[in-house]
């Protein structure tokens, strides 16, 4: 699969851009906060619906304006799609492809796989848990249709469960009603935490390897769930944690507390770890997120690259270059040194400059 253009208006700092991409390594260099990043940031939103900022549609329109649209055609087996987005500040967003709408965002599961690499994601395993259950849900998501179904409900039944945990101070009558929202919390939650598990375990297949030849063969990095509760006791931790969660108000067990712990060589690097070495186990979660893709869907996926190769030494640059060459990709930088300097092909480039794209230069 690959993008062929996209089209952006009010999109950001862009008040009308269109761009064709090559199916190879398309650069975009300019200074910083000139644009280059947006661009990256309207293709994840056309192919997922979301940010992978977490920004909302309001803070993506282009300042004064009160809608924004993009345009992405997408090829894949051959057969072509158009997927068209329009942003609206107080409405939910529309989507359509080939120019029929589509209710849920779930009807773009499998057109295009995206892969987002960014300096933010070199910081996943010292940052809180909440990254990284957003990694694994951001690709579970994108592989697994059912799966962003139950997450989505889940999610709902959490938001209910704790408002009602608030109402519950003022109306205690409302205590009986908790049991409802407690069912469909387990019929949801245990789903979750089983494809959470499975995803882990094959990343692990993977992983490994790619983290043993980042560094030589002198470090082993192993991958763990860690969930807030195992399914099969998450009905009798609901139960045993129910005074405790009207005490405060919210809920404290599920699948929205899981983490993932990192071990190299039997030590936790989430805390213990050198920053060289929780930023090599990142890039072995990127790669390895590439190759479960690919294995996933029997396709490549569409690689984002936002100006990483500066936070890399040379040895991991060359990997990542070397992992890349067989994927489109699209590649933020500030320069086109460290892409001379590696002899790496380049298919095109874009010079980016306040919000304006030059022509391509072959």
């Amino acid at each position: 699969m690959y993008i062929e253009s996209i089209e952006l208006k009010n999109f950001r700092n862009y008040q009308d851009l269109q761009l064709d991409f090559d199916k190879g390594t398309n650069i975009f260099y300019g200074d910083n906060a000139q644009g280059k990043t947006n661009i990256l940031e309207s293709v994840y939103i056309c192919g997922t619906t979301k940010s992978h900022k977490g920004s909302k549609d309001k803070e993506i329109i282009r300042f004064g304006e009160e809608e924004s649209h993009i345009r992405m055609m997408v090829k894949k087996d051959e057969l072509s799609y158009k997927i068209d987005m329009h942003l609206r500040k107080n409405k939910a967003k529309g989507v359509a492809i080939n120019g029929l709408p589509i209710k849920k965002a779930r009807e773009l599961f499998g057109i295009v796989n995206l892969v987002f690499f960014s300096p933010e994601d070199l910081n996943i395993i010292k940052n809180g848990p909440g990254e990284r259950r957003r990694f694994m849900d951001l690709e579970l998501c994108q592989l697994d249709q059912i799966y962003l179904t139950d997450l989505a409900g889940y999610n709902h039944i959490i938001n209910q469960r704790n408002r009602l945990l608030k109402d519950l101070y003022q109306n205690p009558s409302l205590r009986e009603t908790l049991e409802i929202w407690d069912l469909q919390m387990l019929q949801y939650g245990k789903k979750i935490i089983e494809k959470r598990r499975d995803f882990v375990r094959d990343l692990n297949d993977v992983i490994q390897d790619i983290h043993r030849n980042l560094t030589g063969g002198e470090e082993h990095l192993e991958v763990i769930y860690e969930p807030s509760t195992e399914s099969e006791c998450f009905e009798e931790t609901l139960k045993k944690n129910r005074e405790r969660d009207m005490r405060m108000k919210m809920t404290s067990a599920g699948p929205h507390r899981d983490d993932l712990c990192f071990m190299v060589n039997g030590i936790d690097i989430r805390k213990f770890g050198s920053q060289g070495q929780q930023r090599t186990a990142a890039l072995s979660l990127k790669l390895s997120e590439i190759y479960l893709v690919k294995e996933k869907i029997k396709d490549t996926p569409i690689l984002l690259l936002d100006d990483v190769l500066s936070e890399l030494d040379s040895n991991r640059q060359t990997y990542l270059l070397d992992s890349i060459h067989d994927i489109q990709t699209l590649i933020t930088c500030t320069g086109l040194d460290d892409f001379v300097s590696h002899q790496f092909h380049i298919n095109k480039v874009f010079k980016v400059v306040k919000g304006e794209v030059f022509n391509p230069v072959n």
